[in-house]
């Protein structure tokens, strides 16, 4: 597989866990001209920013250490777009992250803001 089937494989397993944590999936892969969102989810009344990262292994790092300070910022940007052009006016947010290693799905909530 290639990184992009890799990186989908991640995502499939991410949004199957978050609706079985109760999310409901309202995007996934979001574009604009900004870049993507992985997924955007909504819990209760909260609307849901969420990007995934997927490792086989450790042995390149543990999968949410590559979020740094630019792409936090490029997906604080795509959310207000995404608020815009849905008419999400005052909508409460939050920005989750979920690392994937092999079958350990970690799900940080509010990891940034």
């Amino acid at each position: 597989m290639n990184k992009r089937e890799i990186g989908k494989t991640g995502e499939i397993k991410a949004a199957k866990y978050l609706e079985s944590m109760g999310v409901n999936i309202l995007e996934r892969n979001y574009q604009n001209r900004f870049g993507e969102i992985d997924i955007i989810g909504k819990e209760g009344n909260i609307l849901l920013f969420i990007e995934v990262k997927y490792r086989k292994n450790e042995s390149f790092g543990y999968p949410l250490e590559s979020i740094g300070y630019f792409k936090r910022e490029r997906i604080k940007k795509l959310a207000r777009y995404y608020l815009n052009e849905k008419h999400y006016y005052g909508a409460m947010v939050r920005f989750d992250c979920i690392g994937i290693i092999g079958d350990r799905i970690d799900w940080v909530k509010g990891a940034f803001y």
